[in-house]
């Protein structure tokens, strides 16, 4: 059975979201100590996190940081807040997806079943056969530009930056259509199982990431937005881009 970690304030918020992740065969412990909230995730070894916003001492953002130092767990936020800046400040600090509360059982539970599977299951990078629906390789090449899928690993020249699951997802399919319109729902498809449970603006929020990545890389506008289509994969080696 999945270990889930559910990090919350409100104790009777956190014994129902314990009780209720049980009751679908998972096992589930709540913390204890907000203080060291780092130490509970090492000793508990979850296999995916519920993490709040507002808590004692720091806040959801600064733990998903501390966690990310040393976890790729999946990790959703689950906060009353329900502002856009809100869910992309979750992403940005490491999130993998966002609830809002209150928490709706049966959404709940799709998004945690669908974490899992990116993680774990058929479509995590222990089966990344899957992906894309074609054998993964070790290395795409776009003239000085490589991506290392099996590692997670984008390199420029003699730069080198480490992507996310979904970054490397993204840049995958991108490359892979390079110089090609790819639609944002083809996008969608190849990030997430299951679309229905996933807001737009998500990946948007992951296309900027991916695109800051890109910066530290000085490789400026390679991501180009088509509107009303999608994106376009195209190599551009200097100067920034205005038109994102």
């Amino acid at each position: 059975m999945n270990r889930i970690f559910i990090v919350e304030d409100e104790s009777k918020i956190g014994a129902l979201l314990k009780k209720n992740v049980e009751k679908y065969g998972f096992l589930a412990n709540t913390v204890i100590d907000f203080q060291n909230i780092s130490t509970e995730v090492k000793d508990y070894n979850p296999e995916l996190i519920l993490l709040d916003i507002n808590l004692p001492y720091y806040d959801g953002y600064y733990w998903c940081r501390q966690i990310r130092k040393f976890s790729k767990v999946p990790i959703i936020f689950v906060s009353a807040r329900s502002g856009e800046m809100d869910q992309v400040m979750a992403i940005e600090n490491g999130g993998d997806d966002y609830l809002t509360k209150p928490i709706h059982l049966d959404l709940l539970i799709a998004k945690i079943k669908s974490n899992l599977r990116r993680a774990y299951g058929e479509y995590s990078s222990n089966n990344e056969s899957n992906i894309l629906n074609t054998e993964l390789q070790d290395e795409l090449v776009i003239g000085n530009l490589k991506l290392y899928p099996t590692l997670n690993e984008l390199s420029w020249k003699d730069k080198k930056i480490e992507l996310t699951k979904n970054e490397k997802l993204l840049a995958l399919s991108l490359i892979r259509n390079y110089g090609q319109v790819v639609s944002r729902e083809k996008l969608l498809t190849d990030l997430w199982d299951d679309i229905n449970f996933i807001d737009d603006n998500t990946l948007t929020v992951n296309v900027t990431r991916l695109r800051k990545k890109m910066d530290e890389l000085e490789l400026y506008g390679i991501i180009e937005t088509v509107r009303n289509q999608g994106y376009k994969f195209r190599l551009v080696e200097e100067g920034p881009n205005n038109g994102r």
